[in-house]
């Protein structure tokens, strides 16, 4: 009897309850609807700073871009040439003809040029034998400044050794000065070329002082860039060309003092033979 009492008054507190719970969960069901549509606009809200951003991104490229194309280029090494005006074109031209001669005179300044080994052991050979002839004609027919130093000796073969020792003196100093006028043209232009360096230095400035002057000295830097440019590469070249060429002298006029004094002991030596004993 209890248990039936118990389980009537379950009964109407369920039905009394369930129709509050269905009522409640119908009222929920629209926002629960609504939840996943608020997922997109999360998203899209999202995604608005990002494409509000690219067109910045997209406007500093461009602007990069651009800075990149109008930076300044280098000049090439003909413009700088052309820079230079005729004074410098001058002395691109002097620089040639420097290397031109210190080419020429490293080959045939060398001591086997100026007396080679071979020809000094044939006419030793011919001197031995007494063919002083024979060595007159090898010295005529193999010119060079052993071959013309020695056959100035031998020319004079059959005179007192006085004679003999005084025209192989007089010849070395000939040929000696020979060889030193070839290297002498490398110390001209070592000296010309900053001179033309200043000359051109000179005509830059003069004309950038006209440019003041025509300007009534309103003249920009771009207009006066031109000549200083001018003065200053004038100036630039004929070092350039000037401190080699000095250098590659000294050491040519070096290298044919030391050979001319190795030749003349090995003829002074040849014609030793002919000395008086006393």
């Amino acid at each position: 009897m209890k248990f039936s009492q118990a389980l009537s008054r379950a009964r109407l507190f369920f039905l009394s309850v369930m129709p509050a719970v269905l009522v409640l969960c119908a009222a929920n069901l629209p926002s629960f609807a609504a939840a996943p549509s608020a997922q997109p606009a999360l998203a899209n809200a999202s995604l608005q700073p990002t494409s509000a951003i690219s067109p910045l991104l997209q406007d500093d490229a461009a602007a990069t871009e651009e800075a990149a194309d109008e930076e300044p280029q280098g000049d090439s090494l003909m413009d700088t040439f052309r820079k230079g005006g005729t004074i410098g074109w001058l002395i691109i031209a002097l620089s040639i003809v420097a290397l031109a001669l210190v080419i020429e005179n490293f080959v045939s300044l060398r001591r086997d040029k100026l007396a080679p080994p071979e020809l000094i052991d044939e006419i030793q050979a011919l001197f031995d034998e007494g063919q002083y002839q024979d060595a007159m004609e090898l010295c005529e027919n193999e010119p060079c400044y052993f071959t013309r130093v020695c056959g100035a000796g031998v020319a004079k073969i059959g005179h007192s050794f006085d004679v003999i020792e005084k025209s192989l003196e007089e010849m070395g100093d000939e040929e000696s000065i020979k060889l030193h006028q070839k290297i002498g043209w490398l110390s001209l232009i070592s000296n010309v070329a900053p001179m033309m360096g200043l000359l051109g230095t000179v005509g830059g400035m003069v004309s950038a002082f006209s440019t003041i002057a025509s300007s009534n000295g309103q003249a920009s830097p771009a207009e006066l860039a031109s000549g200083i440019s001018q003065a200053l590469l004038t100036t630039m070249f004929g070092l350039v060309v000037a401190i080699p060429v000095t250098g590659a002298f000294a050491y040519l006029r070096n290298n044919l003092v030391r050979s001319v004094i190795e030749v003349s002991a090995i003829v002074e030596d040849m014609f030793e033979r002919f000395r008086p004993e006393s």
